[in-house]
């Protein structure tokens, strides 16, 4: 066990030393001898863990996906929120996980802008955030806690809240977005159904 845990570490480690690498040099100026340098181990040393640069990479941002998608399942399955409180909440954990992860979307921007057709791999990661987004609209709308709405629109709305917070993160280097969560509670209270008077 002792083995397994020591190999998580040293995993964790080249990870965040080649996130280093990527910032600074960028994810195609990054080589596998550059990320083996940082973390001062040899290129065979770091085939043990990974088997090229792209395997870092795609590693950095699955372990990004799976803290956001573990905060929204505990969210999601939690009868003690309301839909309204449900939405507030994923989102914060959302915003929570990009400030905590700027160096990795600095790198998946430059990356994503490199590519011939960024639009197909955006699209797929994010389908499934904007999924759960409407389901939960929609279902708070059923529960009559939330108004009557187009639940595209509103799920434009909150998914927008999303990308202002990868911009102001990314392209304007924001220290942080405690604002936007701000502006997440204002959007869900006016969408918000009245509570009816007790008989």
């Amino acid at each position: 066990m002792a083995i397994m845990v020591e190999h998580e570490k040293r995993r964790q480690k080249i990870l965040e030393k080649a996130l280093d690498v990527f910032v600074a040099q960028g994810f195609e100026d990054a080589t596998y001898q550059k990320i083996a340098e940082k973390c001062k181990i040899n290129r065979t040393t770091l085939y043990l863990y990974f088997r090229n640069k792209r395997e870092i990479f795609n590693y950095s941002i699955k372990q990004l996906m799976s803290k956001v998608e573990g905060d929204i399942g505990a969210v999601r399955k939690d009868d003690g929120l309301s839909h309204p409180e449900k939405i507030i909440r994923i989102l914060s954990f959302v915003l929570d996980r990009l400030e905590e992860h700027r160096r990795l979307l600095q790198v998946i921007l430059k990356t994503l802008l490199g590519l011939k057709d960024p639009d197909t791999r955006v699209r797929r990661r994010t389908v499934r955030m904007r999924h759960i987004l409407a389901t939960i609209v929609i279902d708070g709308i059923k529960a009559g806690q939330l108004k009557k709405t187009a639940v595209h629109m509103v799920d434009e709305l909150l998914y927008g809240l999303i990308e202002a917070a990868l911009f102001r993160l990314v392209v304007l280097k924001r220290k942080n977005i405690s604002e936007l969560k701000s502006v997440v509670e204002l959007a869900v209270k006016n969408l918000t159904a009245a509570k009816k008077p007790d008989p």
